[in-house]
């Protein structure tokens, strides 16, 4: 009989143990998608703080796009 009550108690830790495991993974799934959100409302504000500063620069586009290019060359 002890066996048995061993098994028993074995199978709902066992049981806590997975419901556990899928409490983690929904916090965990909505941490990342709060994540995700968090960083695309960054590079859209990023995105429109370039595009600010490319509109009210004296420079040409050409200039602009000269200097972008060989910035991205000498990486």
């Amino acid at each position: 009989m002890a066996r048995t009550v061993g098994m028993e108690a074995l199978e709902q830790k066992i049981e806590k143990a997975q419901e556990r495991v899928i409490r983690t993974k929904a916090a965990y799934d909505e941490a990342v998608n709060d994540l995700q959100k968090l960083l695309d409302k960054k590079t859209a504000l990023e995105e429109q703080e370039i595009i600010k500063a490319v509109t009210n620069s004296k420079k040409s586009y050409a200039e602009i796009i000269r200097y972008l290019t060989e910035a991205e060359t000498e990486d």
